[in-house]
């Protein structure tokens, strides 16, 4: 608080432009010596605790500082000697001697001191450092320590901005002077360095940081007199504020005496005088070198395969103890070389096989997608299990590579035994090249080469099934150069394919939705060249009033209503008291249309059906909230036509579609003798169900298709739910690492990972004239965080983790004995267990470590989601019904 009461004083009083008396950088004295106390500390605690608590260490020395040489034509270029001396390392907060690390441990067992007490030499031009001097064949850690003090001798005695290179990298720089004092800004994300790691690709799921850097100079008779500076990092989830870290470092010199000194060494260049001084010295880079440090005492990668390889059973997914497993697993799979990941794989039973493929896929490593890619033979169908697991876990990468969409490509192009394999390939390699796009590479030889690839066969194919597999392909690309082909498809074709087409349009964003799309959509609402089935017209529909639909459209949608098929109308009718009730972004215009009574009267809101559509809230939080949408369109026959739950997450600036499940059947009038709706006599007898999981529209599952095959399937029905996807998926997957000012260097790591089971089924019975779709969520969360800092003689950090395991159900159930037929809808959630853990650890090379660890579990009550008070009364004569049939049997 007190360097950002002092900035803020710098920055809004400039008494003066410069230090008075000096335009240039700082001087040192003839023949004096300076000797200075230096402390670095290091902090890593929770965003929001006080430091008195945090883990961390403080580097203390004596630094002694003279004036070597002075160029006799520039007083502002001079040689400054600088030597680090009586080094101490210890705990940052006071401790207990048995906690404390450093307790009978001498400093000169920690550090090597011979080479940190090698004095460095700085050219000083101007007061920026024009030549850093050290030996060259020193540890990388001690020299950057070393940057770390040079750097703070860097400044200038004027304000303004300038971009200067120092430990950190090249980065902007503002300077504010007032009086005898220097307020130096750093931009730490405008610093230019040599960057590693990555983020998630959405930015729900991914990790804000933010970055400052302060440093006070106090300046007398000529010289630095103090320096306080001070970086903060500070790293959160997006999804979770409250769940973050922070890295706190501060350095201090100051100085104590002046003591007679050694004098000048005589010279005109630099050159000569470092090489009379010592011919060792060489002139290095004052921005810090790339470290890192081995563990030595780490388990291989097959030990650790097998410390976890219980928890990875099929039977134990469920629990976050597996998704622990899994991201410990990937970290390791990230370290591993080809031939180490192909013997676990080679080895393993075929229980495990599925999850060591979900975790080496989403490493995505080089070395992870070289084994993956040996390992599988696509020409093998027996091995279509595996095939699959790889397939969905590159669709979820949370950061692809070029080189992994164009393996895809490589493969797509081979021969593939399976043909639903063949469909997900190209399936996943849409939702490749919408991830490349969204970073920017949308021209990489190998995205240009995929979307080629899918808009030429999509163009040219004319067996159904192929256009259905491109279909889906695009629907995960969302290409803007592929909307007027969905155009052709949505308006031209019949049944699943004009529907397909029209759902891919509907996860574009408005803003690519232009007139001709608006237009088409209304000529597919309002069936103007061609009669349409009712699933494509109410597509269209909610693209239009999706995106912004100007009052004669939301008009004529209204004026519709009355004029449709029953069940049509009321499910039409639903959508806009949805939009009204939910405050959507088209509510606005509808509530002008409405005030014309021609469009707002009885008869057209009075309509009777069992068709619904609904959304609310399941958490409204100050980071993120989440929203859930049901509907379902029956036939005039009571039939299920379209059964549609979505899962959208959002916060200010992004969103993330969780997931949809949507149960579709068509056709089945027969089986009951009724007349099928208009548009719809000629469609083929089909169940099936299609998801969406965080973003990724997934390979549909069919259920049944043709009457045979129906028949067969009630006949020989168990009531079994059909698994959609089954697996486990990487989702935050964040990795940076950051150079401190003080010399040591600190990664950031986020990992959350989620076991999933999504499954769905669909139950007809004839006998009690009943119909019931479900779906199933099951879900168990486990969330990482560490953050540490590495300074070789030690590490200090802190690691957090969240951990939740759930269930959310929707079921639907229909009785068609009577018109209007009785539909309940359910969605429950499971009480859920959900705990959240904090470690704070300081460990030294030796083994020797301490550890401070809080917890917080607790069960977070299960729900049942309210939804309109209509489905409440109808559940109450659905069970009512199923009450009094049962006890009046006989």
């Amino acid at each position: 608080m007190i360097l950002l009461t002092v900035l803020f004083l710098c920055i809004i009083s400039t008494y003066s432009a410069s230090v008075k008396g000096h335009t240039t950088g700082p001087s040192l004295s003839n023949d004096k010596l300076y000797k200075f106390t230096y402390s670095a500390e290091v902090y890593v605690d929770r965003v929001k605790a006080s430091l008195q608590k945090s883990a961390g260490y403080r580097f203390a020395s004596a630094v002694d500082v003279n004036l070597l040489w002075r160029n006799p034509d520039n007083d502002d270029d001079q040689l400054v000697k600088i030597m680090i001396r009586d080094v101490r390392v210890e705990n940052v907060n006071e401790r207990p001697a048995a906690k404390n690390i450093f307790t009978g441990k001498s400093t000169q067992k920690i550090i090597k001191m011979e080479a940190l007490q090698r004095p460095i030499v700085l050219e000083l031009a101007r007061g920026k450092v024009k030549n850093f001097y050290s030996y060259q064949n020193e540890p990388a850690f001690t020299q950057n320590i070393k940057r770390g003090l040079a750097s703070l001798f860097q400044l200038q005695l004027h304000s303004g901005a300038v971009k200067e290179a120092d430990i950190s990298g090249k980065c902007n720089t503002t300077y504010h002077v007032r009086q005898d004092q220097v307020t130096k800004i750093k931009a730490l994300d405008s610093c230019e360095i040599e960057k590693h790691g990555f983020t998630s690709h959405n930015q729900i799921l991914d990790v804000s940081t933010k970055a400052t850097s302060a440093t006070i100079y106090v300046l007398e008779d000529s010289f630095i007199k103090s320096i306080k500076a001070e970086e903060n990092y500070v790293f959160f989830l997006n999804s979770r504020r409250k769940t973050g870290a922070k890295i706190v470092s501060k350095q201090r010199l100051e100085l104590k005496t002046v003591e007679a000194g050694p004098g000048l060494i005589a010279g005109k260049q630099v050159a000569s005088v470092i090489k009379t001084l010592d011919s060792s010295y060489v002139a290095i880079s004052l921005v810090a070198e790339p470290v890192k440090s081995e563990c030595k005492k780490c388990p291989s990668f097959s030990e650790h395969w097998q410390s976890i390889r219980e928890q990875m059973y099929p039977e134990k997914l469920s629990k976050a103890e597996a998704v622990r497993s899994f991201l410990s697993f990937i970290q390791s799979i990230r370290k591993a070389t080809k031939q180490e990941i192909l013997q676990v794989l080679r080895r393993e039973n075929k229980e495990l096989i599925p999850q060591v493929v979900d975790a080496v896929t989403s490493a995505q490593t080089p070395a992870s997608l070289e084994a993956m890619l040996e390992f599988l033979d696509f020409k093998d169908a027996s091995t279509s299990i595996l095939q699959e697991r790889f397939l969905y876990a590159c669709g979820f990468a949370s950061h692809p590579s070029e080189m992994l969409l164009k393996s895809l490509t490589a493969k797509f192009k081979g021969d593939i035994a399976n043909e639903e394999i063949r469909e997900t390939l190209v399936i996943v390699m849409g939702a490749l090249i919408k991830k490349l796009c969204d970073r920017g590479g949308c021209k990489l030889p190998a995205v240009v080469e995929a979307k080629r690839l899918i808009l030429n066969r999509l163009e040219k194919a004319t067996k159904d099934d192929n256009v259905k597999m491109y279909l889906l392909a695009l629907k995960n690309a969302l290409l803007p150069e592929a909307i007027p082909l969905l155009l052709k498809y949505a308006e031209s074709e019949e049944g699943r394919i004009s529907n397909l087409a029209a759902t891919a349009l509907q996860r574009y964003d408005p803003s690519f939705l232009t007139k001709e799309v608006k237009k088409t959509m209304n000529r597919i609402y309002h069936q103007n060249r061609k009669v349409h089935e009712k699933t494509v017209r109410t597509t269209a529909a909610a693209i239009i009033l999706n995106s912004n639909p100007s009052y004669m459209e939301a008009k004529n949608i209204l004026l519709s209503i009355g004029e449709l098929p029953q069940e049509m109308n009321k499910y039409m009718l639903s959508m806009i008291q949805d939009i009204l009730r939910f405050e959507m972004p088209s509510s606005k215009t509808v509530r002008q249309v409405l005030k014309d009574m021609s469009a707002h009267n009885y008869d057209r809101f009075s309509k009777m059906g069992s068709s619904s559509a609904y959304s609310g809230y399941i958490i409204r939080g100050p980071d993120v909230s989440s929203t859930y949408s049901l509907d379902i369109l029956y036939s005039g026959s009571g039939i299920l036509r379209r059964s549609n739950m979505n899962i959208h997450i959002f916060d200010r600036n992004a969103e993330l579609h969780a997931s949809q499940v949507v149960i579709e059947a068509q056709g089945l009038e027969t089986i009951i003798a009724a007349t099928p709706d208009e548009g719809e006599e000629n469609l083929d007898s089909f169940a099936g169900m299609s998801a969406i999981l965080f973003d990724v529209q997934i390979r549909p599952v069919t259920f049944f298709q043709g009457y045979g095959d129906l028949m067969s399937k009630m006949l020989s029905a168990t009531g079994d739910p059909i698994n959609v996807v089954k697996g486990l998926i990487l989702l935050t997957d964040y990795s940076q690492e950051i150079q401190l000012q003080s010399g040591p260097r600190a990664s950031v790591e986020f990992l959350g990972g989620l076991a999933i089971d999504i499954s769905g089924g669909m139950d007809f019975s004839l006998w009690y004239r009943e119909s019931k779709t479900s779906v199933k969520n099951r879900v168990a969360m486990f969330i990482a965080g560490n953050t540490e800092v590495d300074s070789f003689f030690m590490k200090t950090g802190m690691e957090t983790t969240l951990e939740v395991e759930t269930a959310l159900d929707f079921i639907s159930t229909v009785q068609f004995s009577q018109y209007p037929f009785l539909v309940c809808m359910q969605m429950d959630r499971v009480e859920s267990p959900f705990r959240r853990y904090v470690t704070k650890y300081e460990s030294l090379p030796s083994g020797r470590q301490y550890t401070a660890r809080r917890g917080k579990a607790e069960l977070l009550a299960g729900n049942e989601y309210p939804l309109h008070q209509e489905n409440s009364n109808m559940c109450k004569k659905v069970f009512g019904a199923k009450s009094d049939s049962s006890s009046n049997w006989f």
